[in-house]
């Protein structure tokens, strides 16, 4: 079966020393120009991506990471600020182009039951930070900076983030980073529990292959069915919390304090917000 074409995105396998011809599945987002922020054909290429991981059997293991400095800066402000593609449209269309579009991100990842490890290679921001969440383990490069930044642009994490930065580090802080949205490092990240390790940059490939071959040495099917478990303990309300995020999110982004956010961030300057 002919797999399909990615765009923006990079697959590619390598075999697992020592594990009898088990591979870890390397996908990079590769959208670099935009510091890899999400497109319609990247969330088409990584939901196939992850599709042609899991119908693998070689594949016991999956990283995911992004190309050039950064690995992944979330939403395109500058498609929000011209309302095009998946941002265009009034709050019901909005709501729907969500669920339709950047949100089976989410809801594929959930249902992945191989473990996933973000290789942070740069600042993870917005809905880049929530992308690095709904991986199982993850390795960030130091002083790599990371923040859920949606409120600074007058926005809600729209792809599930307030549910999954809560399920990663707990409601409290996660509730102060959402709210204020700080920018940490990842030497804070690390004392928050959001990630597991930090290394230098040019060790983190290796640190992340790392962990993916620990893993992928143990019996594949006692690793999933022992992901899936514990995932189920948490995951219950996963489905109404991204319903809801579409909602909120198709009512801010279309206020005017939203656009002012946008417009004030891509002309370097301090916004003037007005509540409406």
């Amino acid at each position: 079966m002919q797999q399909p074409e990615l765009v923006d995105l990079r697959y590619a396998t390598e075999p697992v020393d020592g594990a009898d011809g088990a591979q870890i599945a390397v996908i990079t987002l590769d959208r670099p120009d935009a510091r890899n922020a999400y497109s319609e054909a990247m969330v088409d290429s990584l939901c196939a991506a992850f599709d042609r991981a899991e119908a693998d059997p070689a594949v016991r293991c999956l990283i995911l990471t992004g190309a050039g400095a950064a690995f992944s800066a979330g939403g395109d402000l500058k498609r929000m600020r011209d309302q095009a593609g998946m941002f265009a449209g009034g709050p019901v269309a909005l709501r729907r182009a969500y669920i339709d579009n950047i949100q089976r991100v989410p809801r594929r990842i959930a249902l992945c039951d191989k473990p996933i490890v973000a290789a942070i290679n740069g600042p993870a921001i917005g809905a880049g930070l929530d992308l690095a969440c709904m991986c199982d383990l993850r390795v960030a490069a130091a002083g790599v900076k990371l923040g859920s930044t949606f409120v600074k642009v007058g926005l809600v994490p729209g792809d599930g983030g307030a549910y999954l930065l809560a399920r990663t580090i707990g409601f409290p802080r996660a509730l102060e980073m959402m709210l204020s949205g700080r920018v940490i490092k990842a030497e804070e990240a690390l004392q928050l529990g959001l990630v597991h390790r930090v290394v230098a940059a040019d060790e983190l490939a290796a640190a992340a292959r790392e962990v993916a071959a620990g893993i992928a040495q143990n019996p594949p099917l006692a690793v999933q069915l022992t992901k899936r478990a514990a995932y189920r303990a948490w995951d219950d309300g996963f489905h109404v919390a991204l319903e809801q995020a579409a909602a909120y999110q198709g009512m801010v982004q279309k206020t005017a304090d939203h656009q002012e956010a946008v417009a004030a961030f891509l002309e370097r300057r301090e916004p003037r917000f007005r509540g409406e």
